[in-house]
């Protein structure tokens, strides 16, 4: 449990039988507007006990299409929407690019130049693209679909919710605790691979490339979206 004064502990997934996922009694801590209890085997796993997989696909430039090829790419979209029998949530997010190791990069290879007329051109070349990045932000966008699985809730199901849930989350000295069955994750998982396959077979039709995300890129990814200004300095490394 956690102690006075001190920071709650993050959610943690077992692997035997159960799952607990515990947040703190603390009513304004951070930890209680995360809805996510843990990222385990490519899955998001969330504190109403259902489960989510990321898709990231890239862009299509579709102003530069002829009519013709305009009108497949939207004919290929509808069905590709008529075709989910799930909902899905397209997200664009746009990320600031920390251009600090690219110059990096060209300074060093502006020190290893012979030619002098290179090395001024280059120098030349830095310097606007310092310039640019002293005076615009450069924004990159990035493109995901979020494919949820919900299991049913109910008596024996997948989610228990113990009774402190309520006392927990309003101060009292109850705390939340959401049980995951390790049945019902193996089931969240098949799941949600037949749907992924699904998604990425449809955006196929579109010209989309798309590959789904796994537990590493899942953490960064959510790292970078709750920590936008520290994640354009330093990257997670591999556990």
């Amino acid at each position: 449990a956690p102690q006075a004064g001190m920071p709650p502990q993050s959610p943690q997934i077992q692997q035997q039988p159960l799952a607990a996922a515990k947040t703190a009694a603390n009513p304004n801590s951070t930890q209680n507007s995360l809805e996510i209890a843990a990222i385990r085997d490519g899955i998001v796993i969330m504190n109403d006990g259902s489960f989510r997989s990321v898709v990231m696909a890239k862009s299509i430039n579709f102003d530069l299409m002829s009519i013709n090829e305009q009108e497949a790419v939207e004919y290929a979209y509808q069905s590709f929407l008529n075709s989910l029998y799930f909902d899905v949530q397209i997200i664009i997010r746009s990320r600031k690019i920390d251009m600090r190791p690219y110059l990096e990069k060209l300074g060093k290879i502006r020190t290893e130049m012979s030619n002098m007329l290179l090395g001024m051109l280059m120098e030349d070349y830095i310097f606007f693209i310092d310039d640019l990045v002293q005076q615009t932000n450069i924004m990159n966008k990035e493109f995901y679909v979020v494919v949820p699985f919900i299991p049913v809730i109910g008596a024996g199901g997948a989610v228990d919710a113990g009774k402190g849930l309520l006392g927990g989350l309003l101060g009292g000295k109850k705390q939340a605790t959401i049980k995951i069955d390790e049945v019902a994750l193996e089931k969240a998982k098949t799941e949600l691979t037949n749907r992924v396959q699904s998604v990425v077979s449809g955006l196929i039709q579109l010209g989309v490339q798309s590959i789904p995300l796994d537990t590493q890129e899942l953490i960064e990814l959510y790292y970078n979206a709750y920590n936008p200004d520290t994640a354009t300095r330093q990257t997670l490394k591999q556990a």
